[in-house]
Protein backbone atom coordinates (compact mmCIF):
# COMPACT_ATOMS: atom_id res chain seq x y z
CA UNK A 1 0.00 0.00 0.00
CA UNK A 2 1.22 3.06 -1.29
CA UNK A 3 1.97 6.74 1.86
CA UNK A 4 -1.25 8.12 -0.36
CA UNK A 5 -3.58 5.25 -0.12
CA UNK A 6 -2.56 4.56 3.39
CA UNK A 7 -3.70 8.34 4.38
CA UNK A 8 -6.80 8.47 2.44
CA UNK A 9 -8.95 7.29 5.24
CA UNK A 10 -13.04 7.47 4.75
CA UNK A 11 -13.82 10.58 5.80
CA UNK A 12 -10.74 12.77 6.09
CA UNK A 13 -6.62 12.35 5.09
CA UNK A 14 -4.72 11.59 8.68
CA UNK A 15 -0.87 10.17 9.04
CA UNK A 16 2.19 10.76 10.89
CA UNK A 17 3.80 14.05 10.33
CA UNK A 18 6.96 13.32 8.71
CA UNK A 19 6.66 10.15 7.71
CA UNK A 20 3.16 9.90 5.67
CA UNK A 21 1.61 14.03 5.99
CA UNK A 22 4.25 15.90 4.58
CA UNK A 23 4.19 19.70 3.07
CA UNK A 24 4.70 17.95 -0.08
CA UNK A 25 1.42 16.01 0.49
CA UNK A 26 -0.26 19.02 1.86
CA UNK A 27 0.79 20.97 -1.20
CA UNK A 28 -0.72 18.43 -3.64
CA UNK A 29 -4.04 18.14 -1.69
CA UNK A 30 -4.49 22.21 -2.10
CA UNK A 31 -4.44 21.93 -5.43
CA UNK A 32 -6.24 18.56 -5.89
CA UNK A 33 -9.24 20.21 -3.63
CA UNK A 34 -9.17 23.55 -5.43
CA UNK A 35 -9.75 21.66 -8.49
CA UNK A 36 -12.18 18.89 -7.17
CA UNK A 37 -14.30 21.44 -5.51
CA UNK A 38 -14.70 24.29 -8.01
CA UNK A 39 -15.39 21.56 -10.60
CA UNK A 40 -19.00 20.73 -8.13
CA UNK A 41 -20.06 24.48 -8.61
CA UNK A 42 -23.24 24.87 -10.86
CA UNK A 43 -22.65 27.77 -13.45
CA UNK A 44 -24.64 30.39 -11.52
CA UNK A 45 -22.70 29.28 -8.23
CA UNK A 46 -19.38 29.51 -10.14
CA UNK A 47 -20.13 33.18 -11.26
CA UNK A 48 -20.23 34.36 -7.65
CA UNK A 49 -17.00 35.87 -6.74
CA UNK A 50 -16.82 34.42 -3.29
CA UNK A 51 -17.22 30.79 -4.45
CA UNK A 52 -14.04 30.82 -6.23
CA UNK A 53 -12.15 30.91 -2.92
CA UNK A 54 -11.62 28.24 0.12
CA UNK A 55 -11.59 28.93 3.68
CA UNK A 56 -8.27 27.17 4.97
CA UNK A 57 -8.05 26.70 8.55
CA UNK A 58 -5.44 24.49 11.30
CA UNK A 59 -5.65 23.40 15.02
CA UNK A 60 -3.15 23.87 17.48
CA UNK A 61 -0.04 20.89 16.40
CA UNK A 62 3.16 22.53 15.78
CA UNK A 63 3.47 21.12 12.97
CA UNK A 64 -0.27 22.22 11.14
CA UNK A 65 1.13 25.51 10.71
CA UNK A 66 4.03 24.22 7.82
CA UNK A 67 1.20 22.03 6.37
CA UNK A 68 -1.26 25.22 6.02
CA UNK A 69 1.70 27.02 4.76
CA UNK A 70 2.10 24.69 1.83
CA UNK A 71 -1.41 23.87 0.88
CA UNK A 72 -2.72 27.43 0.78
CA UNK A 73 0.61 27.32 -1.51
CA UNK A 74 -0.92 24.54 -3.60
CA UNK A 75 -4.71 26.38 -3.71
CA UNK A 76 -3.12 29.30 -5.15
CA UNK A 77 -1.12 27.68 -7.80
CA UNK A 78 -4.22 26.08 -9.14
CA UNK A 79 -5.77 29.26 -9.84
CA UNK A 80 -7.88 29.35 -6.27
CA UNK A 81 -8.73 31.84 -4.33
CA UNK A 82 -7.50 31.11 -0.30
CA UNK A 83 -8.76 32.99 2.89
CA UNK A 84 -7.19 31.94 5.84
CA UNK A 85 -8.58 31.88 9.25
CA UNK A 86 -5.99 30.60 11.68
CA UNK A 87 -6.01 29.02 14.47
CA UNK A 88 -9.59 27.67 15.35
CA UNK A 89 -11.91 24.78 15.86
CA UNK A 90 -13.03 22.74 12.69
CA UNK A 91 -16.67 23.92 13.21
CA UNK A 92 -15.77 27.14 12.06
CA UNK A 93 -14.71 26.01 9.15
CA UNK A 94 -18.11 25.07 8.56
CA UNK A 95 -19.21 28.57 9.79
CA UNK A 96 -17.02 30.55 7.40
CA UNK A 97 -17.63 28.46 4.37
CA UNK A 98 -20.91 29.80 4.54
CA UNK A 99 -20.52 32.92 6.55
CA UNK A 100 -18.21 33.77 3.00
CA UNK A 101 -19.92 31.92 0.25
CA UNK A 102 -16.53 29.87 -0.26
CA UNK A 103 -16.71 26.43 -2.57
CA UNK A 104 -15.38 24.66 0.66
CA UNK A 105 -12.83 24.66 3.22
CA UNK A 106 -9.82 22.58 4.88
CA UNK A 107 -9.08 22.24 8.02
CA UNK A 108 -5.72 21.08 8.97
CA UNK A 109 -6.09 18.29 11.69
CA UNK A 110 -5.52 14.98 12.96
CA UNK A 111 -8.69 15.46 15.65
CA UNK A 112 -8.31 13.12 18.56
CA UNK A 113 -4.77 11.29 17.30
CA UNK A 114 -1.79 11.55 19.26
CA UNK A 115 0.49 14.55 19.11
CA UNK A 116 2.76 12.94 15.79
CA UNK A 117 -0.38 12.84 13.50
CA UNK A 118 -1.81 15.58 11.53
CA UNK A 119 -4.31 15.79 8.39
CA UNK A 120 -7.15 17.47 6.94
CA UNK A 121 -10.57 17.64 6.74
CA UNK A 122 -12.32 18.78 3.96
CA UNK A 123 -15.61 20.23 3.46
CA UNK A 124 -17.59 21.20 0.13
CA UNK A 125 -20.30 24.04 -0.78
CA UNK A 126 -22.52 24.87 2.22
CA UNK A 127 -20.01 22.75 4.03
CA UNK A 128 -21.07 19.30 2.66
CA UNK A 129 -18.98 16.50 4.04
CA UNK A 130 -16.73 15.16 1.72
CA UNK A 131 -15.67 11.75 2.63
CA UNK A 132 -14.83 8.71 0.47
CA UNK A 133 -18.06 8.02 -1.66
CA UNK A 134 -18.51 11.93 -1.44
CA UNK A 135 -14.75 13.30 -3.20
CA UNK A 136 -12.17 11.97 -1.42
CA UNK A 137 -11.78 9.15 -3.97
CA UNK A 138 -11.28 11.58 -7.09
CA UNK A 139 -9.18 14.21 -4.81
CA UNK A 140 -6.57 11.06 -4.21
CA UNK A 141 -6.68 10.47 -7.86
CA UNK A 142 -5.85 13.86 -8.46
CA UNK A 143 -3.15 13.85 -5.80
CA UNK A 144 -1.24 10.76 -7.36
CA UNK A 145 -0.97 12.50 -10.55
CA UNK A 146 0.16 15.93 -9.55
CA UNK A 147 4.43 17.41 -9.14
CA UNK A 148 4.92 20.08 -6.55
CA UNK A 149 5.36 23.23 -8.80
CA UNK A 150 8.64 25.87 -7.48
CA UNK A 151 7.42 28.30 -5.14
CA UNK A 152 6.65 31.41 -7.06
CA UNK A 153 3.83 29.77 -9.50
CA UNK A 154 1.05 31.07 -7.37
CA UNK A 155 -1.95 32.87 -9.07
CA UNK A 156 -5.00 32.48 -6.59
CA UNK A 157 -5.15 35.35 -4.26
CA UNK A 158 -4.26 34.42 -0.48
CA UNK A 159 -5.97 36.47 2.18
CA UNK A 160 -6.28 36.47 6.15
CA UNK A 161 -9.58 37.02 8.05
CA UNK A 162 -10.48 37.49 11.67
CA UNK A 163 -13.87 35.67 12.12
CA UNK A 164 -13.95 35.36 15.92
CA UNK A 165 -16.76 37.83 16.29
CA UNK A 166 -19.31 36.65 13.84
CA UNK A 167 -18.37 33.06 15.00
CA UNK A 168 -19.31 34.19 18.09
CA UNK A 169 -22.49 35.84 17.86
CA UNK A 170 -23.56 32.74 15.83
CA UNK A 171 -22.70 30.12 18.44
CA UNK A 172 -24.55 32.53 21.00
CA UNK A 173 -27.77 32.10 19.60
CA UNK A 174 -28.21 28.79 20.96
CA UNK A 175 -27.03 30.19 24.26
CA UNK A 176 -30.30 30.74 26.82
CA UNK A 177 -29.49 31.02 30.76
CA UNK A 178 -32.28 32.00 32.56
CA UNK A 179 -30.27 30.76 36.01
CA UNK A 180 -26.09 30.62 36.38
CA UNK A 181 -24.23 27.52 35.72
CA UNK A 182 -21.23 26.37 36.98
CA UNK A 183 -19.47 24.12 34.00
CA UNK A 184 -16.26 22.10 33.94
CA UNK A 185 -14.66 22.19 30.87
CA UNK A 186 -11.29 19.89 29.75
CA UNK A 187 -10.20 21.11 26.23
CA UNK A 188 -8.19 18.20 26.10
CA UNK A 189 -5.25 20.82 25.39
CA UNK A 190 -6.85 21.42 21.82
CA UNK A 191 -8.89 23.51 20.08
CA UNK A 192 -11.55 23.89 22.41
CA UNK A 193 -9.18 25.90 24.50
CA UNK A 194 -8.89 28.77 22.44
CA UNK A 195 -12.42 28.55 20.98
CA UNK A 196 -14.06 28.05 24.69
CA UNK A 197 -13.02 31.64 25.70
CA UNK A 198 -13.26 33.21 22.56
CA UNK A 199 -17.28 32.71 23.10
CA UNK A 200 -18.36 31.97 26.25
CA UNK A 201 -15.93 34.27 28.13
CA UNK A 202 -18.59 37.42 29.52
CA UNK A 203 -21.68 34.94 29.64
CA UNK A 204 -24.01 33.51 32.61
CA UNK A 205 -22.05 30.55 33.14
CA UNK A 206 -18.71 30.34 35.64
CA UNK A 207 -16.40 27.46 33.41
CA UNK A 208 -14.23 26.05 35.90
CA UNK A 209 -10.57 25.20 32.96
CA UNK A 210 -9.15 22.21 32.35
CA UNK A 211 -5.96 21.72 30.29
CA UNK A 212 -6.76 24.74 28.07
CA UNK A 213 -2.66 25.48 27.41
CA UNK A 214 -2.21 23.99 23.95
CA UNK A 215 0.31 23.89 20.98
CA UNK A 216 2.36 21.65 23.17
CA UNK A 217 1.69 17.83 23.94
CA UNK A 218 -1.93 16.80 25.48
CA UNK A 219 -2.31 16.07 29.17
CA UNK A 220 -4.21 12.94 27.85
CA UNK A 221 -5.32 11.51 24.85
CA UNK A 222 -7.49 13.95 23.14
CA UNK A 223 -10.11 11.51 22.63
CA UNK A 224 -13.20 11.87 24.87
CA UNK A 225 -14.73 8.47 23.80
CA UNK A 226 -12.28 6.70 26.38
CA UNK A 227 -13.69 6.79 29.52
CA UNK A 228 -10.30 7.06 31.49
CA UNK A 229 -9.82 10.44 29.46
CA UNK A 230 -12.85 11.93 31.37
CA UNK A 231 -11.21 10.98 35.17
CA UNK A 232 -10.18 14.71 35.05
CA UNK A 233 -13.39 16.25 34.14
CA UNK A 234 -15.22 13.58 36.89
CA UNK A 235 -13.11 14.45 39.61
CA UNK A 236 -13.54 18.47 39.03
CA UNK A 237 -16.81 18.25 38.80
CA UNK A 238 -17.27 16.57 41.96
CA UNK A 239 -14.46 18.68 43.96
CA UNK A 240 -16.22 22.24 42.15
CA UNK A 241 -20.21 20.86 42.52
CA UNK A 242 -20.49 22.31 39.27
CA UNK A 243 -23.84 21.98 37.44
CA UNK A 244 -22.08 19.71 34.64
CA UNK A 245 -18.88 18.94 33.10
CA UNK A 246 -17.69 18.25 29.71
CA UNK A 247 -14.38 16.81 27.80
CA UNK A 248 -13.87 17.77 23.76
CA UNK A 249 -11.58 16.37 21.22
CA UNK A 250 -8.61 17.98 19.73
CA UNK A 251 -10.35 19.88 16.98
CA UNK A 252 -13.50 20.77 19.46
CA UNK A 253 -16.14 19.32 17.08
CA UNK A 254 -17.16 16.81 19.37
CA UNK A 255 -17.59 16.73 22.99
CA UNK A 256 -18.69 14.17 26.40
CA UNK A 257 -20.77 15.39 28.85
CA UNK A 258 -20.89 14.36 32.43
CA UNK A 259 -23.66 14.96 35.16
CA UNK A 260 -22.90 16.38 38.19
CA UNK A 261 -21.94 13.60 40.49
CA UNK A 262 -19.42 13.07 37.49
CA UNK A 263 -20.96 10.21 35.61
CA UNK A 264 -20.56 9.95 31.85
CA UNK A 265 -23.69 10.73 29.94
CA UNK A 266 -23.92 8.57 26.72
CA UNK A 267 -24.35 10.56 23.36
CA UNK A 268 -27.28 8.79 22.88
CA UNK A 269 -28.80 9.91 25.81
CA UNK A 270 -28.00 13.49 25.06
CA UNK A 271 -29.63 13.22 21.60
CA UNK A 272 -32.75 12.01 23.23
CA UNK A 273 -32.87 14.79 25.88
CA UNK A 274 -32.06 17.38 22.85
CA UNK A 275 -34.89 16.29 20.61
CA UNK A 276 -37.42 17.45 23.51
CA UNK A 277 -35.45 21.08 23.38
CA UNK A 278 -35.47 21.12 19.43
CA UNK A 279 -39.02 19.66 19.27
CA UNK A 280 -40.95 22.34 21.16
CA UNK A 281 -39.61 24.80 19.31
CA UNK A 282 -39.74 23.11 15.47
CA UNK A 283 -42.57 20.41 16.63
CA UNK A 284 -42.78 17.71 13.97
CA UNK A 285 -39.39 18.11 12.45
CA UNK A 286 -37.60 14.81 11.94
CA UNK A 287 -34.55 14.01 14.20
CA UNK A 288 -31.71 11.74 12.78
CA UNK A 289 -30.15 9.06 14.81
CA UNK A 290 -27.34 6.92 14.27
CA UNK A 291 -27.96 2.98 13.92
CA UNK A 292 -25.86 2.30 17.31
CA UNK A 293 -27.84 4.41 19.53
CA UNK A 294 -30.28 3.57 21.88
CA UNK A 295 -34.08 2.39 21.45
CA UNK A 296 -34.52 5.25 23.95
CA UNK A 297 -33.62 8.17 20.98
CA UNK A 298 -36.77 7.29 18.92
CA UNK A 299 -39.13 6.55 21.30
CA UNK A 300 -38.37 10.04 22.70
CA UNK A 301 -38.60 11.80 19.53
CA UNK A 302 -42.07 10.33 18.87
CA UNK A 303 -43.06 11.15 21.88
CA UNK A 304 -41.96 14.75 21.91
CA UNK A 305 -44.05 14.77 18.40
CA UNK A 306 -40.99 14.35 16.25
CA UNK A 307 -40.37 12.21 13.46
CA UNK A 308 -37.45 10.04 14.37
CA UNK A 309 -34.62 9.11 11.13
CA UNK A 310 -32.17 5.91 11.94
CA UNK A 311 -29.17 6.69 9.91
CA UNK A 312 -25.71 5.19 9.13
CA UNK A 313 -22.88 6.11 11.38
CA UNK A 314 -20.08 9.09 9.70
CA UNK A 315 -20.74 12.69 9.33
CA UNK A 316 -21.51 12.21 5.42
CA UNK A 317 -24.82 10.15 5.62
CA UNK A 318 -25.76 11.89 8.72
CA UNK A 319 -25.08 15.40 7.10
CA UNK A 320 -27.01 13.91 3.98
CA UNK A 321 -29.79 12.78 5.94
CA UNK A 322 -30.83 16.60 7.34
CA UNK A 323 -30.21 17.91 4.69
CA UNK A 324 -32.63 15.43 2.55
CA UNK A 325 -35.35 15.23 5.48
CA UNK A 326 -34.82 18.98 6.61
CA UNK A 327 -34.12 17.50 10.20
CA UNK A 328 -33.56 20.17 12.98
CA UNK A 329 -31.21 18.39 14.72
CA UNK A 330 -29.24 14.95 14.57
CA UNK A 331 -26.99 13.08 17.01
CA UNK A 332 -24.00 10.16 16.73
CA UNK A 333 -22.88 7.80 19.56
CA UNK A 334 -19.47 9.29 19.16
CA UNK A 335 -20.34 12.53 20.25
CA UNK A 336 -21.04 14.60 16.73
CA UNK A 337 -23.95 16.15 17.14
CA UNK A 338 -25.76 18.08 13.92
CA UNK A 339 -28.03 21.03 13.83
CA UNK A 340 -30.59 22.56 10.95
CA UNK A 341 -29.55 25.97 12.15
CA UNK A 342 -25.94 25.27 11.72
CA UNK A 343 -25.78 24.39 8.69
CA UNK A 344 -26.63 20.55 9.15
CA UNK A 345 -23.44 20.50 10.52
CA UNK A 346 -21.75 19.08 13.59
CA UNK A 347 -20.44 21.89 16.33
CA UNK A 348 -18.94 20.38 20.10
CA UNK A 349 -19.61 24.36 20.91
CA UNK A 350 -23.38 24.49 19.96
CA UNK A 351 -23.94 20.81 21.47
CA UNK A 352 -22.27 22.41 24.86
CA UNK A 353 -24.34 25.81 24.28
CA UNK A 354 -27.73 23.60 23.85
CA UNK A 355 -27.37 21.72 26.91
CA UNK A 356 -26.56 24.75 29.44
CA UNK A 357 -29.68 25.78 27.82
CA UNK A 358 -31.67 22.88 28.54
CA UNK A 359 -30.29 22.59 32.03
CA UNK A 360 -30.55 26.17 32.78
CA UNK A 361 -34.22 26.36 32.32
CA UNK A 362 -35.03 23.98 34.91
CA UNK A 363 -33.98 23.42 38.14
CA UNK A 364 -33.64 20.08 38.38
CA UNK A 365 -30.12 18.67 38.12
CA UNK A 366 -28.25 16.93 35.27
CA UNK A 367 -28.85 13.35 36.52
CA UNK A 368 -32.55 13.47 37.21
CA UNK A 369 -33.21 15.32 33.37
CA UNK A 370 -31.24 11.77 32.42
CA UNK A 371 -32.31 9.27 34.81
CA UNK A 372 -35.58 8.35 32.83
CA UNK A 373 -33.39 7.88 29.70
CA UNK A 374 -31.57 5.75 31.55
CA UNK A 375 -34.00 2.43 31.08
CA UNK A 376 -31.98 0.23 28.63
CA UNK A 377 -28.50 -1.46 28.95
CA UNK A 378 -26.87 -0.54 26.29
CA UNK A 379 -23.07 -2.08 25.29
CA UNK A 380 -21.56 1.03 23.98
CA UNK A 381 -18.99 -0.05 20.99
CA UNK A 382 -16.78 -2.75 21.18
CA UNK A 383 -14.13 -4.19 18.79
CA UNK A 384 -13.47 -7.61 17.61
CA UNK A 385 -10.40 -8.20 14.82
CA UNK A 386 -12.04 -10.19 12.06
CA UNK A 387 -10.56 -11.10 8.83
CA UNK A 388 -13.67 -11.86 6.78
CA UNK A 389 -16.17 -9.43 8.12
CA UNK A 390 -18.45 -9.87 5.47
CA UNK A 391 -18.31 -13.54 6.23
CA UNK A 392 -18.98 -13.07 9.95
CA UNK A 393 -21.46 -10.74 9.55
CA UNK A 394 -23.20 -13.39 7.39
CA UNK A 395 -23.19 -16.22 10.16
CA UNK A 396 -24.27 -13.81 12.46
CA UNK A 397 -27.70 -12.49 10.42
CA UNK A 398 -28.19 -16.89 10.13
CA UNK A 399 -27.41 -17.85 13.55
CA UNK A 400 -30.58 -14.57 14.42
CA UNK A 401 -32.30 -15.64 11.16
CA UNK A 402 -35.70 -15.31 13.42
CA UNK A 403 -35.01 -11.55 14.26
CA UNK A 404 -35.85 -8.53 12.19
CA UNK A 405 -32.79 -7.82 9.91
CA UNK A 406 -31.42 -5.11 7.89
CA UNK A 407 -28.52 -4.30 6.30
CA UNK A 408 -28.50 -0.43 7.19
CA UNK A 409 -25.03 -0.86 8.02
CA UNK A 410 -23.38 -3.87 8.72
CA UNK A 411 -26.29 -6.41 10.22
CA UNK A 412 -28.58 -5.16 12.49
CA UNK A 413 -31.25 -8.01 14.16
CA UNK A 414 -34.41 -6.72 16.29
CA UNK A 415 -35.76 -8.85 18.60
CA UNK A 416 -38.49 -7.05 21.54
CA UNK A 417 -36.58 -7.35 24.19
CA UNK A 418 -32.52 -6.42 22.75
CA UNK A 419 -31.12 -5.70 19.64
CA UNK A 420 -27.87 -5.88 18.24
CA UNK A 421 -25.79 -4.21 15.45
CA UNK A 422 -22.07 -5.05 13.78
CA UNK A 423 -20.54 -3.33 11.50
CA UNK A 424 -17.79 -3.53 9.64
CA UNK A 425 -14.75 -0.75 9.56
CA UNK A 426 -13.32 1.28 6.59
CA UNK A 427 -9.83 0.66 7.15
CA UNK A 428 -9.09 -2.19 9.68
CA UNK A 429 -9.69 -5.89 10.15
CA UNK A 430 -12.68 -4.95 12.59
CA UNK A 431 -16.25 -5.39 13.67
CA UNK A 432 -17.98 -3.18 15.97
CA UNK A 433 -20.52 -4.43 18.14
CA UNK A 434 -23.40 -2.50 20.13
CA UNK A 435 -25.92 -4.44 21.73
CA UNK A 436 -28.86 -3.44 23.94
CA UNK A 437 -31.08 -5.15 26.37
CA UNK A 438 -33.89 -4.62 28.71
CA UNK A 439 -31.79 -5.41 31.49
CA UNK A 440 -28.09 -6.46 32.47
CA UNK A 441 -28.57 -9.97 32.85
CA UNK A 442 -29.99 -10.42 29.30
CA UNK A 443 -26.66 -7.98 27.92
CA UNK A 444 -24.24 -10.02 29.56
CA UNK A 445 -26.62 -13.36 28.03
CA UNK A 446 -27.00 -11.81 24.47
CA UNK A 447 -23.00 -10.57 24.50
CA UNK A 448 -21.29 -13.75 25.29
CA UNK A 449 -24.11 -15.22 22.33
CA UNK A 450 -22.27 -13.10 19.94
CA UNK A 451 -18.89 -13.85 20.93
CA UNK A 452 -18.48 -17.11 20.08
CA UNK A 453 -19.19 -16.02 16.51
CA UNK A 454 -16.74 -13.12 16.83
CA UNK A 455 -14.14 -14.28 19.34
CA UNK A 456 -13.27 -11.84 22.32
CA UNK A 457 -13.17 -8.23 21.98
CA UNK A 458 -10.16 -6.32 21.51
CA UNK A 459 -8.72 -2.94 22.83
CA UNK A 460 -8.79 -0.29 19.91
Amino acid sequence: MSVIEKVFKAYDIRGLYGEEVNEDLAWKIGHACAQFLRSLLSGYERGQASSNRLVVGRDMRPHSKPLQDALIEGISASGAGCIDIGECDTPMIYFAINHLGACGGIQVTASHNPIEYNGFKISGYRARAVGWDTGLKEIRHIVSTLRRMPRGASLGEVGEMDLWEEYRAHVLRFLRTPRPLKVVVDASNGMGGKMFPAIFDETDLEIIPLNFEYGGDFAHPPNPLVEANLEQTKTAVRRSRADLGICMDGDADRCMFVDETGQTVGCDLMTALLSRHFLREHPGSMVVYDLRSSRVVPEEIRAAGGVPRRERVGHAHMKKAMADGHGVFGGELSGHFYFRDNYNCDSGAIAFATAASVLSATEQPFSELISPLRRYSHSGEINFQVEDKQGKMKEIAETLSDAEIDWLDGVTCQYEDWWVNVRPSNTEPLLRLTLEARDEDLLDQKLEQIKQILGEPVDH
